[in-house]
């Protein structure tokens, strides 16, 4: 459907596009927020580095891993080892991560405008921030859920007290095997509701989320819609950007906005009608406030 070259539209200053995109927010019969990992990286909760280090340092030491993203692929010899660092990982990430201002200040940007938002983040910011639940469609997940490791019923369940203890009584990078979660059906060890395989559980709440976010595009196809995407990077595209291009090709009155730093682009087919803004996303939120 699109050429292979695509636009950095480097023809616009960045003021000019800050310029232009407030302009939409404050024009557009409604707003779909695309979000991905950029957004949350941008309220710093990075996932290398002095953050990584100031949590798993001892993680680092024993068994080489770098940084979260990988250590949640890390094969541990024992489901004790397993949940001593997803405990961790969920705990820091999902329950003690705190607001982002980011987060904040795109709530203060729609709050009174008709939007939704699709995002691949699993870390729960946009509830934290204050984002209507009933606008939020969370594919990939929640860290603050798990389910069956099979699965064997489509159901999730609530971690939080079970993670606190976990991490409250994990000794020498393992937790007690008495805290192993286990599915109340047929007695597997449980998962954190992650999209990383054919296992991913869509639960009642996800179809729910799914039905509303579909419902949402179709009464605002043909109307004045801002698709804008922040963070979204080029590991999943068929989620939020490839969707969003051929929204935005689809709709004559439609704008694509991209805000993204290091990545921000777009098909010569939508051109004229896209925003593409490289710069911190943090920093992009602030100024669009001014």
């Amino acid at each position: 459907m699109f050429s292979r070259t695509s636009t950095w539209n480097s023809t616009n200053t960045c003021s000019d596009n800050i310029d232009r995109l407030k302009e939409e927010l404050e024009t557009a019969d409604a707003i779909v927020i695309g979000a991905g990992a950029g957004l949350s990286a941008s309220a710093g909760m990075s996932y290398s580095g002095e953050r990584f280090e100031k949590y798993f340092s001892d993680f680092h030491r024993k068994y080489g891993i770098t940084d979260m993203y990988s250590g949640g692929f890390y094969p541990f010899d024992t489901l004790e080892e397993y949940w001593a660092w997803w405990s961790r990982h969920i705990l820091v990430n999902r329950y003690e991560a705190g607001v982002g201002k980011p987060y904040a200040d795109l709530l203060e940007l729609v709050k009174d405008k008709d939007y939704f938002v699709l995002t691949t983040n699993v870390d729960h910011q946009f509830q934290l921030a204050g984002f209507d639940k009933k606008r939020l469609f969370y594919t990939q997940g929640d860290y603050g859920l798990w389910q069956c490791s099979r699965p064997c019923h489509k159901t999730t369940y609530d971690n939080e007290a079970a993670v606190r203890q976990m991490v409250t009584e994990q000794k020498d990078m393992k937790i007690p095997s008495e805290l192993v979660p286990r599915c109340p059906v047929c007695g597997a060890p449980m998962n954190v509701n992650l999209r990383c395989d054919d296992t991913f559980v869509e639960d009642e709440g996800w179809h729910r989320a799914a039905e509303r976010y579909n419902d949402f595009i179709r009464r605002h196809e043909h109307l004045h819609v801002l698709l804008l995407e922040l963070g979204v990077g080029a590991n999943t595209p068929v989620i939020i950007k490839y969707p969003f291009w051929r929204m935005t090709a689809k709709n004559p009155k439609a704008v694509y906005a991209c805000v993204n730093y290091g990545e921000a682009f777009c098909p010569q087919e939508i051109e004229k009608r896209s925003i593409c803004i490289d710069n911190d996303i943090a920093k992009t939120l602030s100024q669009l406030l001014i």
